[in-house]
């Protein structure tokens, strides 16, 4: 229930969702409805996931040789899941959703990863399936895009390869055209497929009739040689099982050959997959006119321009990262709550007092410790509000698909520039939080007695996938604070200067906001200073204490706008709900907003240290 009512102000009295409903998309909702979309999230996760979180860590997939076997809980979870509607909460009715508001599906799923996020829940099958929505032929959306939402189908995203991970411009898969009427095919530009992918979450299972990968390729030129570099990426739709224009399965599988499991150090309960594509195991018919018996690769349909893979892909990658930020915030969430129950029942030391000297004198619990509580109040400051930034995101989204033209314009813009950190910050701080989760926990906290290790376990993902955080920063202060001549930076500063003028006007906040206007500053001038010899290499040499540095400005902000939220006039300031928003901003803002110090100055001054060093001296 704690998180609930966490959910509840953040959506309601802050983000204030329920205006939404006065929009021509969202009218027939209201809050009665959101509540029990809410509801039914949390009876799920409660019956079917939770309880099982344990189980689907230590019985890992594993593969028979024909099939990958995965407990039968996963199975149920998964069934539960879709029969809830979740796939395709935000999907228009024509496509079988809900047409609900992004931020509610976001606050829904919220509870599915506090569960349990190794169960997984449809992260990649609506992020598969919203992306054929928006670049798919009408045959490709109802065909594949509506069979994932429905649950008959899911999805995954095969990117990486074993010797490209993050350079997607080094992949060498290949994607030949298939006959010479290649372009005539209902399903879209048929392709043979030849090449492999790595770490495909979700690659092989027996939860769906069908899996639909998406998979970025090259088409190899006139000489036979691939493109260099990422313009020459086309995606291309590969299922599983080959099916015809009305979805049914033809019964005939696709050559697309599981070539093993990855064994993780968290997630465990996910299928995480190497796949071969066109390898010949499972040769494939060629449909091609006037072609017989059997080609060489995978049968793939194009999606969008040749070369135009990858922008494609990022509407898939882009919201698998504000996934991946909510999966990191609320591992984090699940240690605090974890570490916070035991600090009330553990007995151990006595009051720092005269008289707690005495040894006779009764033990304390160790929430009285001033220690403790300074490792519960960063968990709190660094999870709630991860949960506030990305729930305003999610805001966003709707925005971007709803608002009036201009606020949707802004919405897309900060949007680009909050990307990164909705992904990296969680992914860094919440996993922080779990660190912490386990030191309360003291050596208990390092056995798998308590859950505490597998939520550490299971978040030291998230700032590996989706973008490693290297990446992120690059993306960051590369591209996201110079799009458009700096407007979406210029637009944060607006939003966070509104807030600022706001909080003035409020004693008990008017300290933070002195404090995050000059944070704000000291970023700016240090994003002009980076770049103020033009030379990438010196701008960028620093990029992750820069993320670190902007994300730490961002959170301060969100942690100022809740307060005000927290101290409007109906707010109860007595209430422990409000006393622990209040303290945990204070915290962010005297142990947290000063780091942003360390981190901008070797930014501003191009500090060469770490680029310079030689690496026989390593």
């Amino acid at each position: 229930m704690k998180h609930r009512t966490i959910l509840d102000f953040l959506l309601y009295q802050w983000l204030n969702v329920e205006s939404l409903n006065q929009r021509t998309r969202f009218a027939d909702h209201n809050r009665e409805i959101f509540d029990a979309v809410l509801d039914t999230c949390e009876r799920i996760a409660r019956e079917k996931y939770a309880p099982f979180n344990r189980v689907v860590d230590i019985q890992e997939p594993r593969f028979d040789g024909e099939h990958v076997i995965l407990p039968q809980a996963t199975h149920e979870a998964h069934k539960a899941y879709a029969e809830s509607g979740m796939l395709s909460a935000a999907q228009d009715y024509e496509m079988g959703g809900m047409q609900l508001p992004y931020t509610i599906e976001a606050a829904g799923n919220s509870f599915f990863a506090l569960a349990s996020v190794s169960i997984g829940s449809g992260m990649l099958t609506t992020g598969n399936a919203n992306l054929l929505m928006a670049y798919g032929t009408p045959v490709q959306k109802e065909v594949f895009a509506r069979n994932e939402f429905s649950g008959r189908f899911s999805g995954t995203m095969c990117l990486s390869e074993p010797q490209a991970g993050s350079s997607l411009g080094d992949i060498a898969t290949r994607a030949t055209p298939d006959g010479a009427d290649f372009q005539n095919d209902p399903l879209g530009p048929r392709y043979r497929l030849r090449g492999n992918k790595m770490w495909i979450s979700a690659g092989d299972h027996e939860l769906t009739e069908n899996i639909i990968h998406l998979v970025l390729a090259k088409i190899p030129g006139p000489d036979g040689k691939l493109m260099a570099g990422t313009r020459g990426i086309s995606l291309f739709i590969v299922p599983k099982k080959l099916v015809d224009t009305t979805g049914q399965l033809t019964g005939e599988r696709n050559d697309v050959a599981l070539a093993g499991l990855n064994h993780k150090c968290g997630w465990r309960g996910t299928v995480n997959t190497l796949l071969n594509f066109g390898e010949g195991k499972n040769p494939v018919r060629s449909t091609s006119a006037g072609l017989d018996g059997h080609g060489a690769g995978a049968i793939g349909y194009r999606v969008g321009q040749p070369g135009d893979g990858l922008r494609c892909m990022f509407h898939m990658m882009n919201e698998a990262r504000i996934g991946v930020g909510i999966a990191a915030t609320m591992l984090g969430l699940a240690g605090y709550e974890a570490s916070l129950d035991y600090a009330k029942t553990r007995l151990q030391g006595r009051a720092l007092s005269a008289a707690g000297k005495d040894p006779a004198m009764a033990q304390v619990r160790i929430i009285e410790h001033a220690d403790v509580k300074r490792m519960l109040l960063a968990q709190k400051s660094y999870c709630e509000g991860a949960l506030a930034l990305e729930l305003y995101c999610a805001r966003l989204v709707d925005e971007q698909h709803s608002g009036a033209p201009e606020a949707a314009d802004e919405a897309r813009l900060l949007l680009e520039v909050l990307t990164p950190i909705a992904k990296s910050w969680p992914s860094e701080w919440c996993l922080e939080a779990n660190s912490l989760a386990i030191q309360i926990h003291g050596g208990y906290g390092y056995t798998r007695d308590f859950p505490v290790e597998q939520y550490w376990r299971d978040n030291r993902l998230n700032m590996i996938h989706e973008g490693a955080h290297g990446i992120q920063a690059l993306d960051l202060l590369a591209r996201k604070v110079l799009l458009e001549n700096g407007r979406g930076l210029a637009l944060l500063a607006a939003r966070i200067g509104a807030s600022v003028e706001r909080a003035e006007k409020v004693p008990l906040l008017a300290g933070h906001a002195t404090d995050l206007t000059l944070a704000l500053e000291q970023l700016i001038a240090a994003t002009q200073a980076a770049w103020s010899t033009g030379n990438p290499g010196a701008a960028l040499a620093n990029a992750v204490p820069y993320m670190q540095a902007f994300g730490h400005t961002v959170l301060a902000w969100i942690w100022l706008d809740v307060n005000l939220a927290a101290l409007s006039a109906d707010a109860d300031p007595s209430s422990a709900m409000t006393i622990g928003q209040i303290s945990a901003a204070t915290y962010f803002y005297h142990y947290e907003l000063p780091k942003i110090g360390a981190w901008l100055k070797v930014v501003a001054d191009r500090d060469l240290t770490c680029a310079a060093m030689v690496e026989a001296a390593f």
